[in-house]
């Protein structure tokens, strides 16, 4: 039904398209597509939309956002009449009253409902509105034959409108509604996790969750190639704007499109538009979004813990020690952080969410807040110093051979701990870390890293791993007489399940780029891109 490629969404579209359509066989599965601001959820929901028809199905794509009951259930009904109608050949109004007037004919019933719940809201009635409201895809069912999905973009929003027993009556709904399937889409991963596994954990009508990622590395090349064919980007830009975007579709596309409209397109040039000129779409957008700090109880410690995480100092003992101030004390701001969805924890690490505002953070705001005057000139040469000077160490590191920079990340381990995949690892620190050569023709080089507890013994390839090597690399770590060993293997390329199934049996750790790019970043290293 879908056929052309979203810059490799086809998964989410493919997976969308097969739960939407099981609901008239059926089988009803509501779904959850959670992740961060701008990785492109909402664009995943409106291809799929733009290129779905189906006259059994009614879709009601709804944003949810602080307002009043009443607006948003005016809102709901005129959409979900509106897309009742839209194969009915009428012409049709964007006005309620038209379309009430225009459905009852169809669905009298639905209608009578309809306006009932106008009448309650309009007394400002609280009571049961949200069962009912959420009830008129049955009624529209048991009238025309037609199953409703409803899209609730940022879900969570709906607490903000005043529900009375929001959660406890929609969990009824969820259990005994068979022909309406709900797709709820949010940006606040803790928060909405949270909510499915307190307030909706259900046996019956749960929630399968879909988590979007931003780009892979390829798939930002392949964006870039597409959006910027008319100019001649060096290979190492482009790999710069990958390491520096996170792969984030938002940004990939900011950027790329300034690049496009510059007479004589120069990445520096074009990062200080956006991001240090007072009218710059990313400088206007990130200090909007330090404003939700400053009104809050310990901003000062909230924006400092920001800082220290994006100039690298990121390991809770170190910003605790920083800021003088108790460890006990700091996990309360950081806490708060993980609930924005600001900050993840990676163990004893701290990483600011979206990579981009780190830079910001670090190359703008910082220099601003640090300088002793006002002078825009100086600090703007400042920025373009360190931008330049990111821009060649990058450039700089992708020139050395990945095992140089691994062994080079390896010495910096000081018995952190981190997770991996949800999987916990301590980062032992090494009294001893050398090159490490296999008889097999399988892996070409490796490190062997020794603590005073443990072995590492850690296997590089380039191509895709395979079970035989594995087996291969499982087979080696054999001679090794060590009772406690870490066995890694490293990929430059994905890692297929039945590989990594292999591998888990072995009590092997098999890391993509991915993972290595999650170890790099935790240590303030410029990504591998290839």
């Amino acid at each position: 039904m879908i056929k052309d490629a979203f810059f490799q969404r086809q998964n989410y579209l493919d997976i969308l398209a097969k739960r939407v359509l099981g609901l008239k066989s059926g089988y009803r599965q509501n779904m959850a597509i959670i992740g961060d601001e701008l990785v492109g959820k909402t664009s995943i929901i409106f291809n799929f939309l733009n290129k779905f028809c189906d006259s059994r199905i009614i879709t009601l794509y709804i944003e949810t956002r602080p307002e009043t009951i009443n607006s948003f259930v005016r809102r709901f009904i005129g959409i979900l009449l509106y897309n009742f109608l839209s194969n009915s050949g009428i012409p049709l109004k964007e006005d309620l009253n038209f379309l009430i007037n225009k459905s009852e004919r169809h669905i009298p019933k639905t209608v009578v409902k309809i306006k009932g719940i106008l009448a309650a809201v309009d007394k400002r009635k609280k009571n049961n509105v949200f069962t009912e409201l959420f009830s008129l895809s049955d009624s529209i069912y048991q009238e025309s034959g037609k199953f409703c999905v409803v899209i609730l973009d940022e879900f969570h929003n709906l607490e903000t409108l005043g529900f009375i027993n929001l959660y406890r009556e929609w969990s009824k709904l969820l259990i005994l509604q068979k022909n309406t399937m709900y797709i709820i889409i949010s940006s606040l991963k803790f928060k909405s996790k949270a909510i499915l596994a307190k307030n909706l954990s259900l046996l019956f009508g749960n929630f399968e969750v879909i988590t979007v990622e931003p780009f892979d590395i390829k798939t930002s090349e392949q964006y870039l190639d597409e959006k910027l064919l008319c100019i001649k980007l060096d290979p190492a830009l482009r790999n710069f704007i990958v390491h520096f975007t996170g792969g984030y579709p938002f940004y990939l596309g900011v950027i790329a499109e300034a690049l496009k409209k510059s007479p004589q397109p120069n990445l520096i040039e074009i990062l200080e538009s956006l991001f240090f000129a007072s009218s710059g779409i990313l400088n206007q957008r990130f200090s909007n979004y330090l404003k939700r700090f400053l009104d809050a109880e310990y901003s000062n410690d909230y924006i400092s813990i920001l800082y220290l995480v994006s100039s690298g100092c990121n390991k809770i003992k170190d910003i605790a020690h920083t800021l003088k101030i108790q460890k006990k004390e700091l996990i309360l701001r950081v806490n708060h952080l993980l609930e924005l969805d600001t900050a993840t924890r990676s163990g004893d690490f701290l990483k600011i969410n979206d990579r981009v505002f780190g830079f910001w953070l670090r190359f703008v705001h910082q220099g601003r807040s640090h300088s002793l005057t006002f002078d825009a000139k100086n600090q703007r040469e400042k920025f373009r110093e360190n931008i330049e000077s990111t821009l060649k160490d990058f450039i700089s590191n992708a020139k050395k051979p990945v095992i140089e920079r691994m062994t080079e990340v390896l010495r910096l381990f000081e018995d952190e701990m981190v997770q991996i995949e949800r999987k916990k690892l301590r980062l032992n620190h090494f009294r001893e870390i050398k090159p490490l050569e296999f008889t097999s023709r399988t892996f070409k080089e490796g490190l062997l890293g020794r603590s005073h507890d443990s072995l590492w013994i850690l296997a590089f390839k380039r191509d895709s791993l395979t079970e035989e090597d594995v087996a291969e690399f499982a087979k080696e770590c054999k001679k090794y007489q060590h009772k406690l060993q870490r066995k890694i293997i490293i990929t430059l390329q994905d890692i297929d399940s039945n590989t990594r199934l292999r591998a888990l049996e072995e009590k092997i750790w098999t890391w993509d780029i991915n993972n290595l790019n999650e170890i790099f970043d935790l240590y303030s290293k410029p990504w591998v891109v290839v």
